[in-house]
């Protein structure tokens, strides 16, 4: 008999079974055994646990890719749209060409000549100033070229103030002056009263200063608005300057019983004239006056002025309740606000403190929106804008004597706060009050 090993290879995972057999009558007998096919558990569990974890794993990087990974991208590719746009927009608006230093250098020869033509023609402290500000500018500009540092931004915005400067000289007419001194206001002194309101820093909006009747008994006062900032019916009073910053010895006037009276304050554009409050009246295109000796109060029609916050003073962000301004002068008090028939420019008028009419009224072009405070000095209408969280500027005059505007200033002050409630000019001192989110400023004025 033949016999041969016959070799039935059985696969099973990854390993091989060899199996002996031998022939018998034509057939291949082989004898096997079920136990090489048994389902290996142990290694398919494992298998099975491997598997799980992978899944796991998977899935909590699927979770941290969409829940961390992807807003973090998303985040940054929207910033970098965001800075894109903004170089795109410099880019169609030939920005980067006015960046370039050369053309600065030209800009700043262009300024430092016309700055040098109005001090030849009107010498002064403040165009000798300039001319001295503007060579330190041409050394810095000559040390960007041997240092290879650029800041083309900065020093393009430090020459456009310049400019302002330099422009406002050469732009007032020579008949463009206010009717108690020489010349209009020329510089603003860093504050040199600093305080909290005395009741709460929380008040943001209010009013505050000193009496500004001239040769009146030396009076301070503030007035901080509640119920959103919009109402009022108290002013403390102090009779000196110690007492103020002491926060002592003072007394609250009320010039209404409640905050919704008829009488009450709306609004931050208040004054006090001759011991006399003057504010708009409670929701009305109105004026009030309280006299504090007598307890009586006026009012007056304030024909077509916008309220309820058609107007208020909204450079940069709006300040609500600022429809109507009351400001003060040597001998008169002023209204500042907008009409419609006025295109929402601001309207002037002088009122008689005593008899409390209108006996003048001028209409300027400046749009009232576009302004954060205004104040009035001997005659004149002063504007102001927002510049930073700690900067204001006086850009604009209004010179009731001539009717002439100039929109060229650029006196920058400084404050401490970003929002402005209530700015005014005492000509008593001479000194200009701010309500400033709360803080209570004073500044120096020159002419």
């Amino acid at each position: 008999m033949l016999s041969f090993l016959l070799l039935l290879t059985v696969t099973l995972s990854v390993e091989s079974q060899k199996i002996p057999g031998e022939q018998k009558n034509d057939s291949c007998v082989c004898k096997l055994s079920s136990s090489i096919w048994a389902f290996p558990a142990v290694r398919f569990e494992k298998a099975m646990k491997q598997l799980q974890t992978c899944e796991e794993n998977l899935t909590e990087f699927q979770k941290r890719i969409r829940d961390v990974e992807l807003p973090k991208m998303k985040l940054t590719l929207k910033n970098i749209k965001s800075r894109q746009k903004r170089s795109d927009f410099a880019n169609r608006n030939d920005l980067y060409k006015s960046l370039h230093l050369q053309e600065l250098i030209l800009e700043l020869e262009e300024i430092y000549n016309t700055a040098t033509e109005v001090h030849k023609k009107n010498p002064s402290k403040t165009t000798n100033d300039l001319l001295k500000e503007l060579t330190k500018a041409r050394k810095d500009v000559q040390n960007m070229y041997k240092s290879n540092v650029f800041n083309l931004e900065t020093m393009q915005k430090r020459l456009r103030d310049l400019n302002n400067r330099v422009q406002s000289c050469k732009t007032i007419p020579e008949d463009f002056r206010s009717t108690c001194h020489q010349r209009i206001m020329s510089r603003i002194s860093s504050p040199v009263v600093t305080k909290l309101n005395s009741i709460s820093k929380s008040y943001i909006s209010g009013a505050w200063g000193r009496d500004a009747k001239p040769n009146s008994k030396e009076r301070y006062w503030e007035h901080c608005l509640v119920s959103g900032h919009k109402y009022g019916n108290t002013f403390r009073m102090y009779n000196s300057y110690e007492d103020f910053m002491g926060s002592k010895n003072y007394k609250d006037e009320y010039v209404a019983s409640s905050y919704s009276h008829t009488n009450a304050v709306q609004g931050s554009g208040t004054i006090l004239y001759d011991n006399t409050v003057f504010y708009q009246c409670y929701g009305k295109a109105e004026i009030c006056s309280f006299n504090i000796t007598t307890q009586k109060t006026k009012r007056m029609k304030l024909d077509d002025a916008g309220i309820e916050n058609t107007f208020p003073f909204c450079y940069y962000s709006c300040r609500d309740w600022t429809d109507i301004d009351l400001e003060a002068d040597r001998d008169a008090v002023w209204v500042i606000y907008a009409t419609m028939e006025n295109h929402g420019n601001i309207v002037l008028s002088r009122l008689d403190p005593v008899e409390l009419n209108i006996t003048h009224t001028f209409k300027t072009h400046l749009f009232k929106r576009s302004v954060s405070s205004t104040f009035m000095v001997c005659g004149v209408l002063y504007a102001t804008r927002f510049v930073n969280t700690y900067q204001e500027e006086v850009f604009y005059a209004f010179d009731t004597t001539t009717g002439q505007e100039i929109n060229s200033l650029s006196l920058p002050f400084e404050k401490v706060s970003a929002g402005i409630a209530n700015l005014n000019y005492n000509p008593v001192d001479r000194k200009l009050y701010m309500y400033n989110d709360g803080y209570l400023l004073a500044y120096n004025t020159f002419n």
